[in-house]
């Protein structure tokens, strides 16, 4: 009773804005909530809110992670952020003390998340005082709080929807990314798309198709090298013509991305190497670079022969 009364405490801000919004589920996501609920809810322990957004021993590092990252492009105390799928504030509880009063917005369809984290991670006295907006819309509706955003971020989001729901996130990034700001996210390199119409486990993306899937919605996309602990690709996505910081690698960071395209060039190549008929065509391949010589020796031995019996 005493956490659901916090929580109905913070349902109006300064704007008189719900804090949690209310919105209609969308079909890609309605089969998964339910049962995503009851297993985080069967959890014990005090890592329970940290487990449900990835390895719990992880977490401070992909704080850190975000947090370093959005401060070396740019972001400063007085911008608005929007953390699209802020999950249990992850990076939340860096970002809300960081930014001025008012400044920061997350989008989460699971509220328990949020409220666990203010209970174990933040405090209530720290959300009065910097006063975060959050909606639970589950569409990633980001135009719901009517405001421009200097930079949104979206860790782990890319890597788990489908194609449409990856182009509903750049559409509402057009609509609310400010000009000249810059929306980061993180996806799954594979060397296959996934092709399903629901929220996924791991959904993998070429970098190429990631390119064509928000240029296809009017923006620009620019992957950059940085650490993330799943390891993922980090890309902005922008307005076309936004000057990109951190798009020029340093020396050491062409070297590591160099590294990195040759061990998914050799997946690539073990994985056709290991299909049935390439393996057969490689046995025969192996007969078949013996055939000439076997046949000029034959020859040799012929000629030899009918050479010694001449008179």
């Amino acid at each position: 009773m005493a956490r659901a009364a916090l929580f109905n405490r913070l349902t109006v801000t300064r704007l008189s804005m719900p804090l949690i919004r209310r919105a209609e589920t969308s079909a890609w996501l309605m089969q998964d909530e339910q049962r995503s609920v009851t297993e985080a809810r069967t959890t014990r322990g005090f890592e329970e809110y940290r487990a449900h957004v990835g390895p719990s021993d992880l977490y401070d590092v992909s704080s850190a992670v975000q947090f370093n990252l959005l401060t070396a492009l740019g972001l400063r105390e007085a911008h608005y952020l929007l953390d699209v799928g802020c999950g249990s504030l992850k990076a939340g509880r860096l970002f809300i003390p960081y930014l001025r009063p008012g400044r920061y917005f997350g989008i989460e369809h699971l509220p328990w998340l949020i409220q666990e984290s203010i209970d174990r991670e933040i405090g209530a006295d720290l959300v009065r005082i910097k006063r975060p907006t959050f909606s639970d819309d589950n569409n990633w509706t980001m135009s719901i709080f009517n405001r421009q955003f200097d930079y949104i971020l979206a860790q782990s989001i890319f890597s788990h929807l489908p194609q449409a729901g990856i182009r509903r996130c750049v559409a509402e990034a057009k609509k609310t990314l400010k000009p000249g700001g810059i929306f980061a996210a993180t996806f799954f390199v594979g060397l296959e798309n996934y092709e399903g119409d629901y929220w996924a486990a791991k959904a993998n993306y070429t970098l190429e198709r990631m390119r064509q899937l928000v240029e296809e919605e009017g923006m620009a996309c620019t992957p950059i090298d940085w650490q993330h602990p799943d390891p993922q690709q980090w890309i902005l996505i922008h307005h076309p013509g936004t000057s990109v910081p951190l798009a020029q690698a340093s020396d050491a960071q062409r070297m590591h991305m160099l590294k990195e395209q040759l061990a998914l060039s050799n997946q690539q190549l073990m994985s056709i190497r290991s299909h049935p008929y390439v393996k057969v065509g490689l046995k025969v391949k192996f007969f078949l670079m013996w055939i000439p010589v076997l046949w000029r020796h034959v020859a040799r031995l012929v000629r030899d022969r009918f050479a010694g019996t001449r008179p």
